[in-house]
């Protein structure tokens, strides 16, 4: 939701929306659920880069920590392009060809997925969720926190935390 804000803001376009303006209650309720959402992200994020460089994933032995990043910080681009390019090409398909944009790229893509016998698109998204679950397999293998016994636990926390936390 952040992002929704953001990212128009650097276009330097404008939100255009039908739903009524947000009062100051809602958007207090906003701004706490993106603060709350960004906390639980950075948190995720410093206990698996803590993970990854103290050797306590099932990453393969050998594998460098920053190969390990690099691996997880590209698959994570692969799944979020993938994703989408889900919700585009179904939005995409209700407008009519002519409204589709000039983009030379743009053109052939709506012209490969949505011509023929209408099993292009299907095609695509099988292909496309079998990726992601690839992609996914991998960045488990990556990213799965594993503490052998008898080691300290991610930040020093109480065993009790830890199981808490799933970690």
């Amino acid at each position: 939701t952040g992002v929704q804000i953001f990212l128009p803001a650097m276009a330097g376009k404008k939100i255009e929306t039908n739903e009524e303006p947000r009062t100051g209650a809602e958007n207090a309720f906003f701004y706490l659920r993106c603060l709350i959402s960004l906390a639980i992200l950075c948190f995720c994020i410093a206990v698996t880069m803590v993970a990854l460089f103290d050797g306590k994933t099932t990453m393969w032995d050998g594998v460098p920590p920053v190969v390990a990043v690099i691996i997880f910080v590209l698959l994570m681009s692969v799944v979020g392009m993938l994703e989408g390019m889900q919700i585009a090409f179904f939005a995409v398909a209700k407008i009519p060809a002519s409204e589709r944009g000039e983009s030379v790229w743009a053109q052939r893509t709506c012209n490969l997925l949505y011509s023929g016998d209408g099993n292009n698109l299907p095609g695509f998204m099988v292909g496309r969720q079998l990726c992601v679950v690839s992609c996914m397999f991998f960045v488990a293998r990556v990213t799965s926190v594993s503490i052998p016994e008898g080691e300290s636990n991610i930040f020093g926390l109480s065993d009790g935390f830890q199981e808490f936390m799933g970690l």
